[in-house]
């Protein structure tokens, strides 16, 4: 079985795929003195085990490298993942100077493009099985795509250059990221894009309106979860005519994937939804319902 986790940080995101292979995986992070310890600590004692680790950016806005140089020095991370880019900054923080550390490591950095393979990322071999993460964006030669990087190069929005991550359990969930990509750049590279159906999608921009997903590539997605993240009411899309999973007030957020299925778990013991499976679980606190696939 395979465990994704969604942290609840506030106004950021941070996930972990503890695989049901010889993979770990951390998707961003968002750290403050308050939470970072027992985050940390808890990613340190669930990989420890693990042959490979993996620290996954989408993108270096502060509420998604928050807290990296902290989380390095305690992991070590030696497998870093982002797409080629050459971002820059006004203001040089330590986790934004620890982030180009790391993307231009060339021992530690692998750039993510739309189909690229890698030994334990999506490939596997005799000594150990795959992640099955794939990528689904971007096509790095797209004319939009090109602009997103120039603009941050520039020091401007760094939003677009987000990649668009799927995973993909054996005869179970299949889940897509999506970054802090924008809905006016989703719609600009929508022709460019042949999304497959995802039974869980995490909203990009953490639910904004201004990260709203486009009506055909909903329809591709086909979603039977969408996961809104933590951002202000007032800015968020509430998806309706979907199932949703909303973080502002469910808290962490845990996904329990075994073949067919998916046990759902939150951190606010009152909070609950209609649309999920009782089958009684109590792996972890507070059990949400189980999706059936």
């Amino acid at each position: 079985m395979t465990v994704i986790k969604s942290f609840s940080v506030g106004d950021g995101d941070m996930f972990y795929i503890n695989h049901s292979s010889d993979n770990f995986t951390i998707i961003d992070c968002y750290l403050n003195d308050d939470n970072k310890e027992s985050i940390v600590n808890e990613i340190v004692n669930i990989s420890k085990n693990k042959g490979i680790k993996r620290f996954i950016s989408t993108h270096p806005d502060d509420d998604h490298i928050g807290g990296l140089k902290y989380l390095d020095d305690k992991l070590g991370i030696v497998n870093f993942y982002c797409v080629k880019n050459e971002a820059t900054k006004t203001d040089d923080t330590e986790d934004f100077k620890r982030y180009c550390e790391l993307r231009d490591d060339t021992k530690k950095a692998f750039y993510l493009e739309k189909g690229c393979s890698r030994k334990w990322l999506n490939k596997s071999d005799d000594e150990r099985g795959a992640a099955e993460i794939h990528i689904l964006w971007p096509v790095v030669d797209n004319e939009y795509f090109q602009d997103a990087l120039k603009k941050a190069k520039e020091g401007k929005s760094l939003n677009n250059i987000s990649p668009i991550i799927q995973y993909k359990f054996n005869k179970g969930v299949t889940v897509v990221w999506m970054g802090d990509i924008e809905k006016d750049f989703l719609e600009k590279i929508r022709d460019d894009l042949d999304l497959p159906k995802a039974h869980i999608v995490f909203a990009p921009h953490h639910g904004r309106d201004s990260g709203k997903i486009p009506k055909e590539l909903l329809e591709q997605l086909d979603p039977q979860i969408i996961i809104i993240g933590e951002a202000p009411s007032k800015d968020l899309n509430y998806y309706q005519g979907y199932n949703t999973i909303t973080q502002n007030t469910a808290g962490d957020i845990i996904l329990d994937c075994i073949t067919g299925k998916v046990h759902i778990y939150v951190s606010n013991s009152k909070y609950s939804v209609d649309f999920l499976d009782n089958e009684k679980q109590n792996r972890f606190n507070y059990y949400l319902g189980t999706l059936n696939l």
